[in-house]
């Protein structure tokens, strides 16, 4: 084995076994002498495979995790797990079934934690944001996860003083501030936040952070001490008045003095609540207003109150439920000390309940998150049974998902959304052109479902637009707007584009449009909306040959009147048998041609003849010609039951008209396939495509391409083009 070249320097050793005694002692009986001596084992072995290396900074991780370890117990009251998996963990240890083995199933769940929440780092997100946090929140199930990576960051920030290395301190400062500082802010650990912040501001803005320090010309004890000077006498007041209650005092935070000095753009002197304490009455329900104006006026006629700094959310709480009495007073040595007076009531609600007051500090967060976070805060502050913390993991459904775009943007969307949701987030353009997904570098459908942390791109095509079953894929009501307004867009157009195309008809076979007659005719034809008439023409569903036969019916209806030409009778023409029974001199043959008239003939529904297909007319008890393929699937039995009514037909010299037919294509399921297939389409000028429906099932897909084609000739050569795509199985015409 290559020798490895870490080397712990004799100040960690000192560090480490001091350190390791101390963890052991404060743990207690739940650390055994076992599990020290597989942790000594395991460490030793990561270092010889090579494991272990120092940071960015120079540091020892196994020196830092010792000392993120003293940090989980002494100031979060973690225990025996955690310290455990956060030595692991720094060691690179993360083999799920050995740790099972050595040290259970909790040891583990946090190892696999701590390994998820680096992968997502690995994403490269943009890690400043309220999305990332709650991410981070529910992606680690269990909020030992979190508190771990909390103390590991405060860890930092005190070993980095005088590194050389201001790049990474930066960074790393940056995070502190925008990520770990909210996070332990929502989680009620307020001394870790302030030391976040503190040092934050410490490392990114040297200069302020001392003149404010300057400024303040005390230490923390001092100003605690004042603190102490100022609630003496108003504890005295309030206790000869005969009030219950017990007071907090805390002095802003460096770092808070700053946010405010920038946020009301003055200097420091302009800064009023430098000092800070509650006053919090044992109250009943029915006298806590009475009480809370109570200890206001004994404040303010013991120290000059300043009226443009009193806050009255007692007579009308804010809308989150937060109430409580602000007042800023002149305390003793002219300096200015903001006091709340609430009851416990207001307190618990404000500090637990759904976390209104972390809202009211500007930290928003959702729903069940917020309950369960406030139900860890008072299992945070309750310090006497924090063995609990060991059995905390996140067991409620997440009703909201965090994912990435692939350059680390996070987005959020409620759990059950799509790809086709995220595509619509991105942009409507996308939205409205997706055809499917890469979700974690695989390649997906558009209605394949999203869950936290999935990176995901949208795949595209210019020829997609948006179907109506899109509705039923996507959960968000942005998406469904935007599907909505896209199909009202095309209908629009589509509508357009049959009444051109129905106009164009019209006049080919010389019949004037009559707009009543036409309204007739839609009525008759079932529609109650004239665009659902229009867009079945435009989707190649009703056939403008059928139609504009109908309307001449309707018009002939209506005027009362017969038709200007006699139909020629069908006995004029030669019949067709399957014994070719007819005679040589009745070979007369009905002859196709679009400027045909005076015989009232269709193109049959049922097998679609066009140019180039042999045909033969078979005439219907109306009198009027259908023209079927010799090759229709209903030709046997016509000819068996009604050889008589068979008439020869053929197609004139070539013209001008294009027609509808279907083509069945299967073949391997793929993103690709259908841009291949209707790319071969769009290169002929000469083929227009009037709808495509797919289906997918078991890794292969089959659907429905229906054209507009000119002659055989030209379908066949297309039929032989989609037979070449790579994944196409069968292609045929139906």
């Amino acid at each position: 084995m290559e020798e490895n070249t870490f080397r712990f320097t004799k100040e960690e050793i000192v560090e480490t076994n001091h350190l390791r005694h101390y963890l052991i002692n404060k743990v207690g009986d739940a650390f055994s002498a076992d599990d020290a001596l597989k942790l000594k084992n395991n460490l030793h072995k990561a270092i010889g495979e090579g494991k272990v290396h120092r940071d960015a900074f120079g540091l020892n991780p196994i020196v830092t995790a010792l000392q993120t370890a003293k940090i989980c117990v002494d100031e979060i009251g973690l225990r025996r797990d955690s310290v455990i998996a956060t030595l692991l963990y720094a060691c690179q240890v993360t083999e799920s079934q050995e740790i099972v083995q050595k040290y259970g199933d909790s040891v583990e769940h946090i190892v696999h934690g701590l390994d998820k929440i680096q992968h997502l780092y690995d994403k490269n997100p943009v890690i400043e944001s309220d999305n990332f946090r709650n991410l981070l929140l529910s992606f680690a199930e269990d909020m030992r996860v979190i508190l771990i990576m909390i103390a590991d960051r405060v860890n930092i920030m005190r070993q980095i003083r005088d590194t050389t290395n201001k790049d990474a301190q930066h960074e790393v400062s940056e995070e502190a501030s925008y990520l770990y500082a909210p996070l332990a802010h929502k989680l009620g650990l307020y001394t870790l936040k302030s030391e976040l912040e503190d040092l934050s501001l410490k490392y990114l803005e040297h200069d302020a952070y001392y003149m404010i320090k300057e400024k303040l010309n005390a230490t923390k004890t001092a100003r605690d001490a004042y603190i102490a000077r100022f609630i003496g006498p108003i504890k005295e007041r309030l206790e000869q008045a005969g009030l219950k209650f017990h007071m907090k005092g805390r002095t802003k935070s460096i770092h808070s003095i700053w946010q405010k000095m920038k946020k009301q753009k003055c200097g420091f002197e302009g800064i009023y609540d430098l000092f800070a304490i509650r006053i919090i009455l044992d109250s009943p329900l029915e006298k806590e207003k009475q009480q809370c104006w109570q200890v206001y006026s004994i404040i303010t006629d013991m120290y000059q109150p300043n009226p443009k700094r009193l806050r009255d959310w007692l007579s009308v709480p804010k809308s989150n439920g937060y109430e409580s009495l602000h007042i800023t007073v002149l305390g003793p040595e002219n300096k200015w000390v903001e006091v709340q007076i609430r009851t416990e009531r207001m307190d618990d609600i404000a500090e637990h309940g759904l976390a209104a007051h972390w809202r009211y500090k500007g930290i928003k967060s959702g729903g069940q998150m917020d309950e369960w976070l406030a139900n860890i805060r008072a299992a945070l502050e309750a310090g006497d049974n924090m063995q609990v913390m060991d059995q905390f993991k996140m067991s409620l459904q997440p009703d909201e998902i965090y994912v990435f775009t692939p350059k680390g943007d996070l987005y959020k969307f409620p759990a059950g959304a799509t790809v086709l949701d995220f595509a619509y987030r991105i942009h409507s353009h996308v939205g409205n052109t997706c055809v499917g997904g890469r979700v974690n570098g695989k390649a997906v459908p558009m209605r394949e479902k999203l869950h936290s942390g999935d990176t995901v791109e949208v795949l595209t095509q210019n020829n997609q637009t948006p179907k109506h079953d899109w509705l039923n894929i996507v959960t968000t009501p942005k998406a469904k707007s935007k599907i909505r307004l896209a199909l009202k867009e095309t209908q629009v157009k589509d509508g357009l584009y049959a009444k051109e195309l129905l106009e164009r008809r019209f006049r080919n076979r010389h019949v004037e449009q009559d707009e009543s007659v036409m309204g007739h005719l839609i009525k008759k034809m079932g529609f109650k909306e004239v665009s659902d008439f229009y867009r079945q023409v435009a989707d190649g569903k009703l056939d403008p040959n059928d139609i504009i036969t109908q309307y001449l019916a309707v018009k002939d209806h209506l005027e009362n009147a017969s038709k200007e030409h006699e139909t020629v009778s069908a006995d004029k023409f030669a019949f067709e048998s399957p014994n070719d029974e007819m005679t040589k001199d009745n070979d007369d043959v009905l002859t196709i041609d679009r400027n045909l008239k005076g015989i009232d003939y269709q193109l049959a529904q049922c097998c679609h003849p066009i140019y180039g297909d042999p045909i033969f007319g078979f005439v219907t008890a109306g009198g009027g010609i259908k023209i079927h393929r010799t090759d229709c699937p209903n030709a046997p039995e016509m000819r068996r039951r009604f050889g008589y009514r068979i008439v020869k037909a053929r197609w004139s010299g070539k013209g001008q008209s294009t027609y509808a037919i279907t083509l069945r294509i299967v073949g391997n399921d793929d993103i690709g396939i259908v841009s291949n297939i209707t790319n071969i389409i769009s290169k002929d000028e000469k083929i227009v495509m009037r709808s495509i429906n797919i289906d997918s099932h078991d890794g292969l897909f089959s659907g429905n391409l229906t054209i507009q084609i000119e002659d055989t000739t030209r379908l066949n050569s297309l039929i032989k083009k989609l037979q070449t795509v790579k994944g196409v199985k069968q292609v045929e015409r139906i």
